[in-house]
């Protein structure tokens, strides 16, 4: 369960040089030993990590059969655009299996993209289950079922399903502690809930080999194809093209996890569930660990617009 106790303050909004809103979050980041060495806030507080789970739910599918060529393997660590560019990939992991569209039950969605959205929209298509940014994931999911003679009706979401007892199994192993909750996550599927600290665990234990051949093969599906996992001006494409060898995923409500293969992995929790801060912490926690972020740092700044131009930056309270 959440507490505010275990946030503190972590960026901070200026507009004209004058600061405007505080965000509060946690950050932790091990390092090449796996000991903590950077933290604000509370690292063992328990969070959902949203959409950052998925590549533990990748390694959980991969080690019951799944097998994808690492650019749809990446389509299904994704929290993705809904670009054409995924929906393709989508539809090959589905055909891959002998289904469709239509078997994926995850919830309906418009694209993130923004010009893929006014796309489809100007052409009166309605929200769909492949479009909307987990597709990806689910895809794998129905994928894996088929290949194990799994039951793939949609009970392949509930938690009890013979899919979803083997993912759980697995975050459980990589994070190295038991999950605190399971819920239902915006798309459908099971939401698992553990220590800020675990999911930056499992991170470090996907880049770092710990994981076996299935982390190895989610490490390298996701930094060969950052495009794949995010989108054109993604935070978490941006973070991968320009950070080399950084392993990235951001979830919704305010969460992002990295790891390089040399052990450091940095995870982080905005406290009210908003994004814009995300970016700026993450560049500083991974600053903190001795990553060169310079490349990056540019590329995803959190710029405050006024009357149309630029009046000031979400900044990271710097520990």
């Amino acid at each position: 369960m959440v507490s505010a106790n275990a946030f503190a303050p972590v960026a901070i909004t200026d507009r004209n040089h004058f600061d405007e809103s505080i965000h509060f979050g946690a950050v932790v980041g091990v390092g090449p030993t796996g000991q903590i060495e950077y933290t604000i806030g509370d690292p063992h507080t328990t969070i959902y990590p949203r959409s950052s789970n998925k590549p533990m739910q990748a390694v959980a599918m991969l080690r019951a059969g799944l097998q994808l060529p690492p650019e749809l393997l990446a389509v299904a660590c994704a929290s993705h655009d809904g670009t054409k560019m995924h929906t393709d990939a989508v539809l090959q992991i589905l055909d891959g299996c002998g289904l469709d569209a239509e078997a994926l039950a995850n919830t309906p969605s418009l694209p993130l993209d923004t010009d893929a959205e006014l796309e489809v929209l100007c052409a009166g298509v309605k929200p769909s289950a492949l479009m909307m940014n987990c597709s990806g994931k689910h895809a794998g999911m129905l994928a894996t079922c088929v290949h194990n003679g799994w039951v793939h009706d949609p009970s392949y979401l509930h938690v009890d399903h013979l899919l979803q007892r083997a993912i759980t199994a697995a975050i459980d192993e990589l994070c190295a502690e038991p999950h605190a909750h399971i819920g239902v996550d915006g798309c459908g599927a099971p939401a698992h809930a553990m220590s800020l600290l675990g999911l930056a665990r499992a991170f470090r234990s996907i880049a770092d080999g710990s994981a076996g051949a299935a982390g190895d093969a989610v490490y390298t599906a996701m930094t060969a194809h950052p495009d794949m996992v995010g989108g054109r001006m993604r935070d978490v494409t941006l973070f991968m093209q320009h950070v080399p060898r950084l392993m990235a995923k951001d979830g919704a409500d305010g969460v992002f996890a990295a790891a390089l293969p040399d052990g450091r992995a940095v995870a982080l929790k905005i406290a009210d569930g908003g994004d814009r801060a995300r970016p700026p912490v993450m560049v500083a926690a991974l600053r903190a660990l001795g990553v060169d972020v310079a490349a990056v740092e540019p590329l995803v700044q959190e710029r405050i617009m006024g009357h149309g131009r630029q009046v000031g930056l979400v900044r990271a309270v710097v520990k």
